[in-house]
């Protein structure tokens, strides 16, 4: 078990700012999360060190950027074990975070966590992305979206655009790979009303792992024809060059 000195220590060390009460509360997640990875895949990281820089101190660096809003809504797609969306919510409890994935077992678990930490700003929602995406309830509603490294970025801006509204962002944590996905991601977005902004770098200190936060904006309105049904989006993402194509002459008219 990690004391909450060490936890402490790790995030001054990263430079992210907390209150007194952050590392309670990332200690319980962590509990937590051993607890019920022995009956279910949430992790596939072996150690708790390796937990706590992997999936806390990285969901948390975006803390140390000017890219968080203060307070508003935040839509984490595709949460899994709640990272970087329910993290944030443990941190910023002025933001209202809403944690979307199409596995029940996983809503039971962050359910499990929130009220563990008496978070009040935590709604959970299960559905697919692309579903949630096109219901008046989710589409367009939020300041803004994100995901952590779970598809290239150009299906990325599918599954995230259509919940952010004009004027918000998404932000997607990506790896090494970002560098060969820029260019169809750009595409991909201007596509859906965004834009692609320069990528941050979020290094952990005392890790290898090349982390960057990358922001789009947000700055039209995402053609109603998107995002596409389930799973069309990682079958033919939308920025392919030959898809971006047919998609430009379709939508022309259509935002």
């Amino acid at each position: 078990m990690i004391e909450k000195s060490m936890i402490a220590e790790r995030l001054r060390t990263n430079a992210i700012g907390f209150d007194e009460a952050l590392p309670e509360k990332i200690s319980v997640y962590l509990r937590l999360l051993g607890e019920w990875n022995q009956k279910m895949d949430l992790t596939a990281a072996n150690e708790e060190d390796e937990w706590l820089d992997k999936h806390f101190i990285d969901s948390l660096s975006v803390l140390k950027t000017n890219l968080l809003p203060e307070k508003g809504t935040v839509i984490d797609v595709g949460t899994g074990a709640g990272f970087p969306g329910l993290v944030l919510a443990a941190a910023r409890e002025e933001l209202n975070v809403t944690l979307l994935d199409s596995q029940q077992k996983r809503l039971q678990f962050l359910n499990a966590v929130a009220n563990e930490l008496g978070l009040k700003n935590v709604k959970l929602v299960h559905a697919r992305a692309e579903d949630a995406g096109r219901s008046p309830e989710q589409r367009e509603q939020y300041d803004l979206a994100v995901a952590r490294a779970v598809a290239p970025l150009d299906v990325l801006c599918e599954l995230l655009l259509p919940f952010v509204r004009v004027g918000g962002k998404m932000i997607c944590w990506k790896g090494p790979a970002l560098t060969d996905e820029m260019e169809s991601g750009r595409r991909a977005a201007f596509l859906l009303g965004g834009q692609v902004e320069a990528p941050v770098d979020c290094l952990i200190a005392g890790r290898d792992w090349n982390h960057v936060l990358l922001p789009v904006i947000k700055n039209r309105k995402t053609p109603s024809i998107y995002p596409r049904k389930a799973g069309e989006p990682k079958r033919h993402p939308l920025g392919a060059s030959s898809l971006h194509n047919k998609a430009s002459n379709e939508n022309k008219g259509k935002i």
